[in-house]
């Protein structure tokens, strides 16, 4: 009998849409895919012919556990493949796995259109985590655009909406709204884990873990089964489990699995030879005489066949499965074939991947059972690769961490404002260093010039104290040089004026006739003379007599330049106001 089935009907949409994300076709590469089927190790390589793919080898091994060793354990299975690869002599490049449809949760999902995938991934995996019998922690979760389906909006009252328009006109039929029909697969993180660490176990380069239902369709799609658009059932014979898959114009349309496991094959049978002829059997090994078992397989296998195609029948009644193909290495194949063709009574066929694959040797041997490794090889050397990769799944955004952002934020303006603040610092220090510098060149530059300044400190004293003293000293000066007798009798050698307002002239005269008559001069002019002390002393230009004169200057002294006589022209020989010339020549 039958065990329960596991898991839920599935349906899949039969239509293709564009890829949300633009991917550049993919050079055909070497790829080799493996199925763990029970005891047994499939194997299916595909390698470049020309612009496109071709199954280059199918091949089997048996997979060689210790007794009571837990099969599901990568430390005990990742050894045994490595095992049965040696055995095969096949080394992998690039490998790919399959997960069976039991370990699989399969979801058909319509969300708004979305055009960015990152953010339908987000939307995917909040639709999903409320319908998944597991933690969206635990699981991994991959999906694939099917198609826009367009949504009718929920009709109103047509009496409200008559009313709502004016003169009671029917309303308009809304627009439908598209939306993206999904179908979406999760698996447990640890089944993903296991398979990885499996792989890894026994030193393969894994590249891909895919979902084994769309493997087999896509076998089918280049065993070139399908009849034009019609629907075709595709019934799988695994040592533990029997997948029933409906599929039609190369897409899947419905899939379903029930754990129902075939007999033992018999190695004697007459007309089924054995999986492994090098390989001795094991004692008691190989069916039971009484036939039975084999017919309550065959039966439970029918009674799982007609309830799927019940279940897809419900689902799409305008597009029933014409025709029914089976497939397997269990030995029971043709008995199942004869039993649907006479239970439904529609065509059935045993499929022969190897006559459409055009196999030849071994391959064509082992292509029955190793549908699933010839369609995960397929399907990963195609263009676009997998439509499931469990290995790399399309990942949602990552939510953004606001206080991680924010503390983020805050670091990157405090180390702007560090920054500027820096920049600023280093602008003011170089303009404090240029001005520094400006000003020592200054203060060297007042340093050379000290004497005269402290000259021109001196001058503008004396000017001050003039000022201060009420008097106009340079009046004075010109007063006297117009009432001073011309230079040809009498020069001055010097003229001081002290603090007491008297002026002191120490002059040089040719007589001491012009010394009289310089004090009567002085005399008429205003000022208060002292008595003359004349003094014999000859120059070299041959002025005589020398004499210091005191004058007061009354306060009552009133001059008038305007009144006085101008002063004699400078004699052409007057060298008193030019520079002393240097020794030593220059000018």
């Amino acid at each position: 009998m039958a065990e329960s089935s596991y898991q839920t009907a599935f349906r899949f949409r039969n239509v293709r849409v564009p890829s949300f994300r633009k991917r550049k076709p993919r050079p055909p590469t070497n790829v080799t895919a493996i199925d763990v089927d029970g005891l047994t190790l499939r194997v299916a390589q595909v390698g470049p012919r020309g612009s496109r793919s071709a199954v280059t080898r199918v091949d089997a091994a048996p997979l060689e556990f210790p007794p009571d060793a837990d099969r599901a354990d990568p430390t005990v299975l990742g050894p045994a493949i490595s095992r049965a690869l040696g055995h095969l002599q096949i080394k992998p490049g690039t490998v790919v796995m399959g997960i069976p449809r039991a370990q699989i949760v399969l979801r058909t999902l319509l969300l708004p259109v979305i055009e960015n995938l990152r953010e339908l991934a987000s939307m995917v995996h909040f639709q999903l985590g409320r319908d998944l019998p597991f933690r969206m922690e635990e699981a991994v979760i991959d999906f694939k655009v099917r198609r826009r389906v367009a949504v009718a909006p929920p009709k109103a009252d047509p009496a409200a909406a008559a009313a709502l328009q004016p003169g009671g006109a029917p309303p308009a039929d809304p627009a439908p709204a598209f939306k993206l029909e999904v179908l979406v697969a999760a698996v447990k993180r640890d089944v993903v884990e296991q398979y990885a660490a499996a792989a890894d176990m026994a030193g393969l380069r894994l590249s891909a873990i895919g979902l084994l239902p769309y493997a087999n369709a896509r076998c089918v799609e280049e065993c070139r089964v399908a009849e034009g658009d019609q629907a075709f059932a595709l019934v799988s014979l695994r040592p533990d489990e029997v997948s029933i898959d409906v599929i039609a114009q190369q897409s899947l349309l419905f899939s379903r699995g029930a754990s129902v496991k075939p007999p033992p094959v018999d190695p004697a049978a007459p007309g089924e030879p054995p999986p492994f002829p090098d390989r001795p059997s094991a004692p008691g090994e190989g069916i039971p005489p009484e036939l039975p078992r084999v017919d309550g397989f065959v039966d439970a296998v029918t009674i799982e066949v007609v309830r799927s195609l019940h279940s897809y029948s419900g689902m799409e009644p305008d597009n029933p499965a014409t025709k029914i193909v089976v497939t397997g290495a269990s030995g029971q194949e043709g008995l199942v074939v004869d039993a649907l063709a006479r239970r439904l009574g529609r065509p059935c066929a045993l499929l022969d991947p190897a006559a459409d694959l055009q196999l030849a040797g071994q391959a064509r041997d082992q292509a029955s059972g190793a549908i699933a490794a010839i369609g995960l090889a397929l399907g990963h050397a195609d263009p676009q690769g997998l439509p499931f990769d469990f290995l790399n799944p399309k990942r949602p955004a990552v939510p953004r961490d606001m206080g991680r952002i924010r503390i983020l934020a805050g670091i990157a303006a405090a180390a702007a404002l560090f920054m500027v603040v820096l920049t600023i610092r280093t602008y003011l220090i170089n303009d404090r260093t240029r001005i520094n510098r400006d000003v020592a060149l200054q203060v060297t530059e007042a340093e050379r010039n000290v004497p005269l300044y402290k000259r021109m400190i001196s001058q503008a004293n004396m000017t001050e104290s003039w000022a201060k003293g009420g008097s106009d000293w340079l009046d004075h000066y010109a007063y006297l040089s117009a009432v001073l007798p011309p230079s040809d009798e009498v020069y001055l050698t010097s003229i001081t004026v002290s603090a007491q307002g008297t002026i002191r002239l120490s002059v040089q005269a040719r007589s001491g006739e012009t010394l009289a008559k310089l004090e009567k001069q002085l005399h008429t002019a205003g000022y208060e003379v002292k008595p003359l002390a004349i003094t014999p002393g000859a120059d070299r230009y041959g002025y005589e007599f020398r004499s210091n004169v005191e004058l007061i200057v009354p306060k009552k002294l009133a001059i008038d330049l305007a009144k006085t006589r101008q002063p004699p022209a400078r004699p052409s020989d007057d060298i008193s106001l030019e520079p002393p010339q240097r020794r030593g020549g220059g000018g």
